[in-house]
């Protein structure tokens, strides 16, 4: 039985030592909105780019808002920028979670942040 208990503390004690990434090991760089055609057909861009400063592979999920002119969001949305894929730590990927978006000629500021952080 100890041998039992003392092999799973060693199996496990490598994964007790790794920290588990947070939303504030990720940056997000060079976003920018910009709409393109016009009525009904107008498309929305959000891009920018997800970097991983966390010591570990990991993924995070950004949350985008558009608010209007007294700073009431009027859509916000949710999108993992890599997928199912982890981001190496230093590496960056790129994001454009406009088409998420329906167009509204209220929208007047966007914010974009970190929402959650996990391993795949």
């Amino acid at each position: 039985m100890k041998t039992l208990l003392a092999s799973a503390v060693l199996l496990l004690a490598p994964l007790a030592a790794h920290a588990a990434c947070a939303p504030t090991d990720f940056a997000i760089q060079d976003f920018k909105v910009a709409a393109s055609g016009a009525g009904m057909g107008t498309r929305m861009m959000m891009k920018g780019q997800v970097v991983n400063h966390c010591a570990e592979p990991a993924a995070a999920q950004i949350t985008i808002a558009a608010k209007d002119a007294n700073g009431n969001v009027i859509q916000e949305k949710k999108g993992w920028p890599a997928g199912t894929t982890n981001i190496a730590p230093g590496q960056s990927v790129d994001f454009d979670l406009g088409r998420l978006f329906r167009y509204s000629s209220d929208m007047a500021t966007y914010t974009v942040s970190i929402a959650s952080v996990r391993t795949w």
